[in-house]
């Protein structure tokens, strides 16, 4: 009894996908998951960057519980000894299995990708991880960079692969494994794409001529834009090709045909990555268990592409924090299939445009904390119990609802969503909100803006997303307590969903908002 869970998580990946409304990426096996899964709209990470985002939410915890707003410290000495969501899974009988990146590794990991705790047996990591960020990228001139635009011919490659083939290929030989040994699994995935360098094989270029290719439709930095609130994309100008534009620190904005080949690129490793997520989806039909396991598809974050002059993630802006979220239970959000049916042909983005449309749609605001509880409330295991106001001693509870409660719930339903709104999470006034944070270690943009360590964050940005607006309020922050003063105000954001889409007119100084500021206290 009990079914099985496929976990796949992406590094960086925004929603641009067909399912998503997008209507340059070519993305069909994502498509094809999501027309038989339950799609949210409007689901955000907790903070823009991936170590935190990822303990966060394999938590179930805030980044203000967890205290991990960099890189460089281990939940469960720095502060306290929290069971994360495959610890819970592998205590209740599955054998918990991690390929590619799902935990950041490091110490914010114990180096060990919190194996044992987490994991049955020792995480995969690709044997090609190592060469990313070597220089693998060829230049105009025939020499090797470590660019950030860096289609390959991946045969050329060391080993002849790509990361994130080997972590298809052997989270495909550890299915058959399940499926002989009979045994129940939580297997998660991470997939490296698209984060950068992005390298991908070169074919996919094919797919994004570049005369097709805009800019962001705001590549300018807005004029009302707190300094606090800017991240100065400081990871893309270090590679080769971007620092050899020589634009100027920190607004410096990229040549526009430059930009366009961001875009192309970010684009091109989408649909490589659509190809792996294709593969392996396939796999499972192939060993008979789609009938049998749950597929949950998310990101740990977003990524600017050019939009309000930045890249990169480091933000409180939906294009860093929002995030793709599909759950495809079989029974439930897909009629179950009859045996040797196929519930995920693979499909060539070459061939196959997009154009399925997702099975159940909710514009809810969720936040990737639930993810937590509600993977178990769908695997039938007792849903963790919520947190107390401070939990640093209690080892087990999260602070975000199941969102089960939303999959068919039609958006008509405002009054039962009111009712159902459970005031014990943070849901204030009945509205969904999405909690996000961002620490900085100044007022205006510096070398460290994008990722201050611990010790030199002097203000942290806290961020609220409901269906109608984005409030974020800078204050003053002291990392020796972890203690945020909402007394010593730096600077305000104030965006409007239906005016302003886009996040670009920020309204904060011409606009009352006492009671978003009393919200945000919680």
């Amino acid at each position: 009894g009990g079914m099985n869970i496929l976990f796949i998580v992406v590094d960086d990946l925004r929603p641009v996908l067909g399912c998503y409304g997008d209507k340059i990426v070519k993305s069909p096996n994502i498509d094809q998951l999501a027309s038989r899964s339950v799609v949210f709209s409007n689901a955000y990470a907790q903070q823009a960057v991936c170590a935190p985002s990822r303990v966060s939410f394999l938590t179930g915890r805030r980044p203000d519980t967890t205290r991990l707003y960099d890189f460089y410290s281990y939940w469960r000495v720095h502060a306290g000894n929290y069971s994360t969501m495959p610890q819970y899974f592998k205590e209740n009988g599955y054998v918990t299995l991690s390929v590619g990146k799902v935990f950041h590794p490091g110490v914010s990991s114990n180096y060990s990708d919190d194996y044992p705790h987490s994991w049955s047996i020792p995480p995969f990591h690709p044997s090609t991880e190592k060469y990313e960020n070597d220089k693998t990228c060829r230049g105009k001139d025939g020499k090797l960079y470590a660019n950030l635009v860096c289609p390959v011919n991946v045969t050329a490659m060391p080993s002849g692969t790509l990361p994130d083939m080997q972590s298809t290929e052997e989270a495909i030989r550890l299915l058959n494994v399940m499926k002989t040994k009979n045994q129940k699994y939580f297997l998660a995935i991470g997939y490296h794409k698209p984060h950068i360098p992005l390298r991908y094989p070169q074919e996919f270029l094919k797919l994004y001529p570049l005369e097709n290719i805009t800019l962001a439709p705001d590549p300018w930095v807005p004029e009302k834009l707190p300094s606090v609130a800017y991240n100065p994309w400081m990871d893309i100008r270090q590679r080769d090709d971007v620092q050899a534009l020589n634009v100027s620190f920190p607004y410096g904005p990229l040549p526009d045909d430059f930009q366009r080949r961001i875009r192309q690129s970010y684009y091109a490793a989408v649909s490589y990555l659509d190809t792996q997520v294709g593969l392996l989806l396939n796999a499972l039909d192939d060993v008979g268990l789609s009938n049998s396991t749950i597929v949950v598809f998310t990101a740990d974050h977003g990524w600017s592409l050019g939009e309000h002059g930045e890249w990169a993630k480091y933000s409180n802006f939906d294009v860093a924090t929002r995030v793709p979220l599909m759950f495809y239970v079989p029974g439930m959000t897909a009629s179950s299939v009859s045996q040797g049916e196929r519930v995920f042909p693979y499909l060539d983005p070459f061939s196959h445009g997009s154009g399925l449309v997702p099975q159940g749609q909710s514009k809810k605001v969720v936040e990737l904390l639930s993810l937590f509880s509600t993977l178990a409330e769908l695997a039938g295991l007792q849903v963790p119990p919520r947190c107390p106001e401070s939990s640093f001693h209690v080892a087990l509870c999260t602070e975000g609802a199941s969102i089960v409660r939303y999959f068919n719930a039609s958006e008509e339903k405002v009054e039962e969503e009111k009712n159902g709104c459970d005031d014990t999470y943070r849901c204030v006034n009945e509205e969904p909100i999405a909690f996000s944070q961002y620490p900085r270690p100044a007022d205006t943009p510096q070398w460290n803006s994008d990722k201050p360590k611990l010790k030199d964050i002097r203000i942290m940005g806290y961020s609220m997303r409901t269906i109608d607006y984005r409030y974020t309020v800078w204050v003053g922050f002291n990392p020796n307590n972890f203690s945020a003063d909402f007394g010593n105000v730096h600077a305000g954001e104030l965006y409007m969903v239906e005016t302003d889409p886009n996040q670009d007119y920020n309204i904060y100084n011409t606009t009352s908002h006492g009671g978003l500021f009393k919200k945000i206290l919680g």
